[in-house]
């Protein structure tokens, strides 16, 4: 069986379970736990797995034995890190506010997560501590979602940002996910904040290959992707700046099981990173892996050897 079988197993097992019990909530009080056995998390794409592998490499050199775990459902992942079957994971502050909201109040509950880092980080830690769970303090990398146009359309009618888009009154078709058209921050924000004339959705998906043909040809004019995408000069796009925040503060935010991984020594070790790495580093690495075909690991080393933070 493999490691990913016998977590979901174990997850599926306590599937009715939130967190900790009601009795043992006090126990989110205690002092953090310094388990030197620790399980890190990847959702399973590009860069959750160089996020997870940086947070593994560092946590060895501070001396904690590490073994990953790939789990890629959110809906997985999460009660595992509650109960201690994972032990630290890269989140998103916005979006991982927003999940434990919705999981805490109900589906219909007012999102928690919003442009200002500040207030968003504040509503994500008090959702997350009554569930045993510690969240990092952010780094300087994001991952927002962004817009992007082909270069020549964006010479051709002097766009750098999403408002001067709206400016031009020019009608848009944009690639994206078929949820786009519901969304917040996609096609309901465009023309409510930006007054964005987006006359249809083509659901292609969020920055893929075949989104990204369909802008690049002329099919469509904008398409939706995320600012740590390295992929755009393949296609000859760039993004239209976000000058009205639109976009929710996804910060990257380790986020750690207290009662074992909550320790100085954890949070020390993983803080390294966060301290160094920018929206451009993860965007650059992220390339290496989907485009030149490097290993993750191989790539989070080579970074933290280059920034002096890995022997």
């Amino acid at each position: 069986m493999r490691r990913g079988d016998a977590l979901l197993s174990l997850v599926l097992l306590t599937g009715c379970a939130t967190g900790p019990s009601l009795e043992n909530r006090g126990a989110v009080t205690a002092p953090p736990g310094d388990s030197k056995h620790l399980t890190i998390g990847s959702a399973g794409f590009t860069e959750s797995d160089l996020l997870a592998q940086m947070y593994a490499l560092l946590l060895d050199q501070a001396g904690y034995k590490t073994s990953m775990l790939t789990v890629a459902n959110r809906e997985l992942y999460e009660p595992a890190l509650e109960f201690g079957q994972i032990d630290v994971v890269p989140e998103y502050a916005a979006t991982f506010a927003d999940w434990l909201n919705a999981k805490t109040h109900g589906a219909d509950a007012p999102p928690v997560g919003s442009p200002d880092l500040a207030t968003t980080m504040k509503a994500l830690r008090s959702l997350a501590t009554p569930r045993g769970l510690t969240v990092l303090d952010p780094g300087r990398a994001v991952d927002q979602n962004a817009f992007a146009v082909t270069a020549a359309y964006a010479g051709r009618h002097h766009l750098k940002t999403l408002s001067d888009l709206g400016a031009s009154r020019l009608p848009v078709r944009l690639a994206a996910g078929d949820e786009c058209v519901q969304r917040p921050y996609c096609e309901p924000g465009l023309k409510k904040t930006y007054g964005i004339d987006i006359t249809g959705v083509d659901p292609k998906g969020v920055g893929t290959t075949q989104a990204k043909r369909a802008v690049q040809s002329g099919q469509d004019q904008m398409v939706l992707t995320t600012t740590t995408d390295a992929t755009l000069d393949e296609f000859g796009l760039v993004l239209l700046a976000d000058d009205k925040q639109l976009q929710n503060a996804d910060y990257i935010v380790p986020v750690v099981n207290r009662s074992r991984a909550g320790s100085e020594g954890v949070i020390k070790a993983i803080g390294k990173v966060n301290d160094v790495l920018t929206t451009a580093d993860l965007a650059s690495m992220n390339q290496q892996v989907d485009s030149w075909r490097r290993l993750p690991e191989d790539v989070a080393r080579t970074y933290l050897k280059d920034k002096g933070l890995l022997k």
